[in-house]
């Protein structure tokens, strides 16, 4: 039996369709009765769904009793400060949770879904690979930062026994819900979207996070952490290909970092008063000036057979579902 937090997250979701896939028994928790539209309904009606929240330990204790294996996946992510203390909360607390009733259960594998900006940031950007140490900088989110002490979370669980392995994807295209996670940068190509930036960044697909999950998940592999990041591309050419696939007009208009530094500042006053959350932030907007690299030679060497879909493959792939669903699958 695998526990899978956070199953009717985006990455999440594809992760539970490809252990139902191979034959396990997935037991999910989640909030209220939705499940993924974006996942076929015969898989959705082979998990158990429990009622539950990583905040809430109770819950927690009944989700992980018979359980073998734990995958977790839950996390809160944003770039908004409305969102930041219930993140931090979440993101930190939610996971210390997670590892201290996995080891007060005996859990026998337990699976860590991180992300590249746990390894943190740098002003000059850079290569990134698992061996970085994270340095405190101005360049590093809050989102990054709750992320590496959630890790830390981890990290002491394994040093208390648990048998733990660690993911760090970067940044996850692919077919889910656009209202919300990476899936928006769709929507915003597809609606119109004209600005771009002169940042890079490491792109991989979703059912790849899942494979990579999965394959560690069945490893003997404990202790280590692995960056899963497929093509490293400028935003402007991820941007450009979403609306050559969606045959939307290429964003055209270069947001120089003054631009950008007008921008978040102008969505912060809208925000103000309208009560919505931005669409550009401080910190999205540094992130989309970054040019940071990140290493996947890890994971290539350890697994030889594993290999990573090409962006232009996924981000075809992804459009072609969403173009099939629009406007009404979508619901917000």
């Amino acid at each position: 039996m695998v526990l899978v937090t956070g199953g009717t997250g985006f990455l999440g979701s594809y992760i539970i369709k490809l252990l139902i896939e191979k034959g396990y028994k997935v037991r999910a928790i989640r909030r209220g009765t939705k499940t993924p539209f974006w996942i076929a309904k015969e898989i959705n009606e082979k998990v158990e769904w429990v009622e539950g929240d990583i905040l809430d330990v109770v819950s927690l204790e009944d989700a992980m009793e018979g359980v073998d294996t734990v995958i977790h996946s839950a996390a809160t992510v944003s770039f908004s400060k409305k969102d930041r203390a219930s993140m931090y909360h979440t993101n930190i607390e939610g996971t210390a949770n997670v590892v201290n009733i996995a080891l007060e259960k005996g859990i026998k594998r337990f699976v860590h879904i991180s992300s590249v900006a746990a390894l943190g940031r740098t002003t000059t950007g850079g290569h990134v690979n698992e061996e970085k140490k994270w340095e405190d900088s101005k360049a590093n989110t809050h989102y990054g930062i709750s992320k590496f002490k959630s890790e830390l979370q981890v990290w002491r669980g394994m040093s208390e026994g648990l048998n733990a392995v660690i993911l760090n994807p970067s940044t996850i295209l692919g077919y889910g819900d656009w209202h919300s996670s990476s899936a928006g940068l769709f929507k915003n190509v597809h609606n119109g979207f004209k600005w771009y930036t002169s940042g890079i960044n490491g792109f991989v697909d979703v059912e790849d996070v899942a494979k990579a999950t999965l394959l560690l998940m069945e490893s003997d592999i404990s202790e280590h952490r692995f960056v899963v990041s497929g093509d490293t591309w400028t935003f402007k050419k991820m941007q450009d290909t979403i609306a050559e696939n969606f045959n939307k007009k290429k964003p055209s208009k270069h947001a120089t970092p003054f631009i950008l530094s007008v921008a978040w500042r102008v969505e912060k006053l809208k925000s103000f008063f309208s009560g919505k959350k931005p669409l550009l932030t401080k910190e999205s907007a540094r992130v989309a000036q970054s040019k940071t690299r990140f290493d996947n030679d890890k994971i290539l060497k350890t697994f030889p057979g594993f290999s990573f879909t090409p962006l232009e493959e996924t981000i075809k792939k992804a459009c072609k579902n969403y173009l099939g669903t629009i406007p009404d699958v979508q619901p917000k």
